[in-house]
């Protein structure tokens, strides 16, 4: 994609990142001069930053996009935003719990997540205003998540999850806004949906 998408956890912050290694495309001619993009490769190439960012299937991304477009009384770009914001599996990456959305949606998939202290295994689950988001308490006793709980004092959460540390929990406080986050461009990604 040519940008940071975050998918390694730490790995994206230090010098062994891919992108900071060889920042051109894979392959003999990544070097090249390339053309620029058409309007429909700007648009593809922005569904699919976003589509593997949060690690979703194409069928997936795609009804998370329809019923943004079907919303009434909100922008779809917003309403595609809190929505894939307010995935599970997010969630989990966001408070700190998981040092990246693939690691975050293996912890969802294996039981290991607890929502109002209710036992949840799909990633996609849908968290609302003032549910509380949890980890089952074996996990943090495994060695894998030692160094979790460091980054845990560490990491800067978004303004609408509160994390309390020593509970180990985050509560969803507000809607997530979305209205200035300027990595993707939304509009490109309901234009190439709408053509379809």
């Amino acid at each position: 994609m040519g940008e940071k998408l975050f998918l390694k956890g730490d790995r994206c912050f230090t010098p062994k990142c891919a992108v900071v290694r060889k920042p051109y495309p894979p392959g003999i001619h990544g070097t090249a001069k390339r053309r620029g993009l058409s309007e429909y490769g700007m648009q593809l190439k922005e569904k699919q930053k976003l589509r593997n960012m949060y690690h979703l299937r194409e069928n997936q991304f795609r009804m998370y996009v329809q019923n943004a477009m079907k919303a009434q009384r909100t922008d779809a770009s917003i309403k595609l935003l809190e929505s894939l914001a307010l995935r599970l599996d997010n969630v989990l990456f966001e408070a700190g719990f998981a040092s990246s959305r693939s690691i975050a949606r293996q912890l969802v998939s294996h039981g290991h997540a607890r929502v109002n202290g209710r036992k949840t295994n799909v990633p996609s689950y849908a968290v609302g205003v003032g549910d509380v988001v949890s980890l089952a308490d074996a996990i943090w006793q495994l060695e894998v998540m030692k160094n979790t709980e460091e980054l845990l004092k560490r990491h800067k959460t978004p303004s609408w999850i509160t994390v309390d540390t020593d509970a180990k929990t985050a509560t969803i406080i507000s809607i997530p806004d979305t209205a200035n986050q300027t990595s993707f461009n939304i509009k490109l990604i309901i234009e190439y949906y709408a053509r379809t």
